[in-house]
């Protein structure tokens, strides 16, 4: 009997104890950037703008939760091109993905304003875990 049938639940599960937690940090990054877009849109700033300022704090956030928490980096195995990884990463999620769903969400589907960045996590959240797994916090 081969020793694989035993090793890969294993790694099954620690998939799912990563994306649990991935979850986690993502549920805190889903508040504090929307806390954050939703003050700037009460003060009047354009959706996009206000969606991009947001990114940059949940961005920081995600980062280094991420790193501490679900994918267990230490600094000393190196912090700058990790961080540039994460900003790449999240900027093709982040930025460029979710800016594509909020604008057609709000412009075409003519879904709320407030209601159209929490409809786009549906895609972005699994967007973002494959690339921080495989590509920022390479494993």
């Amino acid at each position: 009997m081969s020793l694989r049938l035993f090793q890969e639940p294993k790694k099954y599960l620690k998939n799912f104890i990563q994306f649990f937690k991935f979850g986690i940090v993502g549920l805190s990054n889903t508040v504090i950037a929307y806390a954050v877009y939703a003050i700037f849109i009460t003060f009047g700033v354009y959706y996009i703008i206000a969606n991009l300022i947001s990114f940059f704090a949940g961005i920081t956030n995600s980062f280094f939760w991420n790193s501490k928490f679900v994918f267990n980096k230490r600094k000393d195995k190196g912090f700058f091109f990790p961080l540039i990884k994460a900003i790449i990463s999240y900027s093709l999620t982040g930025i460029i993905l979710a800016n594509i769903l909020l604008f057609l969400s709000i412009e075409i589907l003519n879904i709320s304003q407030y209601l159209a960045p929490l409809v786009s996590l549906v895609i972005t959240v699994p967007s973002n875990f494959f690339l921080n797994k495989y590509w920022v916090f390479k494993e």
